[in-house]
């Protein structure tokens, strides 16, 4: 009789752990297809995979409780024309058309309802929504940000601004047309 409860008890501590690697297995392929490259550079620069994966997770919660709007049209419109001035604008100021893009999309974000008090925050409630583009925008700020420091290049000026489109690209589409164009993401 005692056999019997010890191999039921092996049995259910088996299968517990089963389910447990099961679904942790599910949770880690989850993360990465919604957070794509973005899951690689969280785990890495964690101390552990379980503690990059826990970063994710807090971060989806996180964005899931702020008020995120989509623009109307009108206000699509305006920053559509602010954009293009501002890309209008790099050929004869390339530096200051840099930090009117950063503006901008510092604007975007305010208006999509990010809070945009740091950086790196941002930059990673951003890439719960939009991981594919989230590189760009940490590229584009290092950028600027070095600009400042020691004068960059018109080209990597030049690269700053193709990256600052694509986050803002990403941001002033309606949410239904980006995941349709990104296949759901």
């Amino acid at each position: 009789m005692n056999v019997i409860v010890l191999i039921a008890a092996v049995a259910a501590v088996v299968v517990i752990f089963g389910l447990w690697y099961w679904q942790r297995k599910q949770r880690r392929a989850e993360l990465m297809g919604r957070f794509g490259p973005e899951y690689e550079r969280t785990v890495a620069s964690a101390d552990s995979r379980g503690a990059g994966e826990k970063d994710l997770a807090e971060r989806e919660k996180r964005v899931s409780k702020l008020e995120l709007k989509e623009l109307d049209g009108p206000q699509r419109q305006h920053f559509t024309e602010e954009w293009q001035g501002a890309q209008g604008r790099f050929v004869d100021g390339p530096a200051l058309a840099i930090e009117e893009a950063d503006n901008l999309v510092q604007e975007l974000m305010t208006a999509r309802g990010y809070p945009t008090n740091d950086f790196e925050q941002q930059a990673e409630d951003v890439s719960v929504d939009h991981p594919a583009v989230v590189s760009n925008y940490r590229a584009a700020h290092a950028i600027a940000t070095g600009h400042a420091a020691e004068p960059a290049s018109t080209e990597d000026l030049r690269q700053a601004m193709v990256h600052y489109r694509a986050l803002f690209e990403e941001l002033l589409i309606p949410a239904e047309t980006a995941s349709a164009s990104s296949g759901g993401v």
